[in-house]
């Protein structure tokens, strides 16, 4: 089926729905409200299956030629010692391929080309949405990739589900020059994690609590292993990233919604359209098994591809979405809850008894 949408956000999950949208025959619409694309240098794991779904949207050959493979990375304590070795290589065993790390302006690149093919998909940018019913008036649907601050998700859902701090700030950056081991040193209450991200640059990121300013940061990793000091000494904190880790709670009943709130206000004569939640907006979480972006990706495809095959008419879309809700949330809210999980026992003071369960894990 075909029809008219709106993207509400143009990040990762925003413009590959877009691009998916396009392939379906849809025309789309995309909406930021920023002035221009974010384009910091974080770099983002792409799992197998999200390489499989960017292959569906026609930009995988576009992520491969500026990401580099992981596949050899550990557990470390402080002092160097390995504990565990990350499950990359049966990740690949079992895919057939890697994972791929790629930064996010190369990542954004490619989904920009990926839209730009069509000629016909605006990206209007400073575009700040604060009446989504009155948006959706006239629209077949309306999508929600707007973080998890979304504006749509507190129209269509309420602000029951919103972000929720967990205690921790998380600092990156961008080293240059490679360093000889990758993965991520686990100490007591915070931890610190190395990954390629392009020939001769290392991507860094610290979790560290709330109240670590950057002045600090390097204090708080003193005396660990190399190459985290030298890592840190240089790179310009004026470069380095903060971000408080956040995730969105409780989790949301659905991903989707049929029509406006009963107190919103709608044009006279108007329908309202449906709405579709994609990537942060729907379930937002902490960025310890990095799937943030992967998740995004895999509600895109999930989405657009249910409608593509979906019949033509109102309820045509409206069984898309619940196919769409039904194959992506418990699946994304799951992935969310371990994260979540997993962040807790990296970041605890209980060191021993998490560093002898680690031990435990397969090599």
């Amino acid at each position: 089926m075909t029809g008219t949408a709106t993207v509400v956000g143009a990040g990762i999950g925003g413009l590959a729905t877009a691009i998916g949208l396009r392939r379906a025959g849809w025309t789309a619409t995309v909406l930021e409200r920023r002035t221009e694309l974010e384009r910091y240098g974080a770099a983002f794991g792409i799992h197998p299956t999200a390489q499989a779904a960017l292959d569906r949207l026609g930009v995988g050959d576009a992520l491969r030629d500026h990401a580099v493979p992981y596949r050899d990375a550990h557990i470390r304590t402080p002092d160097g010692r390995p504990m565990a070795r990350l499950p990359l290589e049966r990740i690949e065993s079992k895919a057939g391929r890697p994972e791929l790390l790629i930064s996010r302006p190369y990542l954004l690149d490619a989904l920009l080309a990926g839209l730009d093919a069509f000629g016909d998909v605006p990206i209007k940018l400073g575009e700040r949405v604060t009446d989504v019913d009155a948006l959706a008036a006239g629209q077949d649907l309306v999508i929600g990739a707007d973080g998890i601050r979304s504006a749509v998700r507190t129209a269509r859902f309420g602000d029951r589900s919103g972000p929720r701090r967990v205690g921790t700030v998380a600092w990156i950056g961008i080293a240059d020059f490679e360093s000889p081991v990758h993965g991520e040193t686990w100490g007591s209450g915070r931890f610190f994690g190395l990954t390629p991200v392009e020939p001769g640059r290392t991507n860094w990121y610290a979790t560290v609590p709330e109240a670590t300013t950057a002045e600090e940061l390097r204090a708080s990793f003193a005396g660990w292993h190399d190459p985290i000091p030298r890592i840190l000494d240089a790179t310009d904190p004026a470069t380095w990233i903060r971000y408080e880790m956040r995730h969105l709670y409780p989790a949301l009943p659905s991903f989707v919604s049929a029509g406006a709130r009963p107190a919103s206000r709608v044009p006279t004569g108007a329908r309202p359209a449906p709405v579709a939640l994609v990537g942060d907006a729907a379930h937002a979480m902490t960025p310890n098994l990095g799937q943030g972006a992967c998740t995004a990706i895999l509600d895109a495809d999930a989405l657009t591809r249910a409608l593509a095959a979906a019949p033509p008419g109102p309820a045509g879309i409206a069984g898309a979405l619940r196919a769409y809700d039904a194959e992506r949330r418990r699946s994304a809210q799951r992935t969310a809850f371990g994260s979540r999980t997993l962040h807790r026992f990296m970041s605890t003071e209980r060191t021993r008894l998490r560093d002898a369960a680690v031990r435990l894990l397969p090599g």
